[in-house]
Parts: structure tokens; C-alpha cells; sequence
């Protein structure tokens, strides 16, 4: 997942789950087989070049999470940087494709919701235990007409 470095094992790591989730609705195998995975397409800070990342999720409500853990690494992931820069962005899950407005969470609601990631997938309980950095719990609300992501 994109959650690791920049490589050109991870580049290609990534390629082949992108390709896998688009021939298959957005299901994965192997170490992701039944996570709730996205694609995210986001807009280089700098390069101004779109980026894709496979990304692990959590439904609320009208909008989606998603969590900047870098597998816990010392430094955010360009996706978070990239989505500062510019909050637009567009996210596949499943067969459905939609634009989002991007929102970083912080404070008491943070905690609350990383909390809720940790319960479901323990793994980003040791990315946080990993690192001095907070990790990031970014929100991404559709941008357009409101609808449950169930």
C-alpha cells in the first residue's frame, strides 16, 4: 500500500493492487483480502501531476476516512501533503467512482475516530505506537449531493 515509501517496489506494489481493485470492484487479495480499500486520486503539491494511492478506510456517515499512518514512518504520505495543497480530490470504492472535499480531523474527534480505525484494523494501533508524529485522520465529504456511504 502506498502507506510504506516512494520506491519503485512500492510504485509497482501499488500498480498491481490498483489494477487488481478496478478488475475486481474494488475487492483485493492477498494481505488486503476483505479490507475496505479506496483509491485515491490526488493532486501533486508540487508536480501539480495526479497520484493514485490505495488507501484503507472507514465509512462514517456521509463521509469517508482515511488515515495518513505511513505504515508508521517518521513523515506524513504525499497524499496528505497533496491533499493540503489541494483539498479536491476523487476517490474510487468499488464499482463508483465520485470527486470529494478533502478535511483534516484533529483534536478530541481525532482521537475518537483513530480510535474507532484501531478497533477494527489493531495494525494502525502499532503504526501509531511507531512513530513521535500524530497521524493524521483526514475526512472526505462527496462533493456534491450528500449520501450515505453505509
Amino acid at each position: 500500500m502506498s502507506d510504506t515509501s516512494d520506491t519503485g517496489a512500492t510504485k509497482n506494489w501499488n500498480e498491481r493492487i490498483i489494477e487488481e481493485f478496478r478488475a475486481n470492484d474494488g475487492k483485493v487479495g492477498g494481505p488486503f483480502e476483505g479490507a475496505t480499500l479506496l483509491l485515491l486520486t490526488t493532486t501533486g503539491a508540487k508536480s501539480g501531476k495526479s497520484h493514485i494511492s490505495p488507501l484503507m478506510y472507514l465509512a462514517d456517515g456521509d463521509r469517508v476516512l482515511i488515515f495518513g499512518s505511513f505504515a508508521g514512518g517518521p513523515k506524513h504520505p504525499a497524499w496528505f501533503h497533496n491533499l493540503r495543497a489541494n483539498p479536491r480530490a476523487k476517490v474510487e470504492i468499488g464499482a463508483r467512482t465520485y470527486e470529494v472535499t478533502a478535511e483534516e480531523v484533529t483534536g478530541a474527534e481525532r482521537d475518537e475516530l483513530y480510535a474507532r480505525q484501531v478497533a477494527v484494523v489493531p495494525g494502525f494501533g502499532e503504526y501509531q505506537a511507531k512513530t513521535d508524529r500524530t497521524i493524521p485522520v483526514v475526512a472526505l465529504r462527496p462533493a456534491g449531493a450528500s449520501f450515505d456511504l453505509g
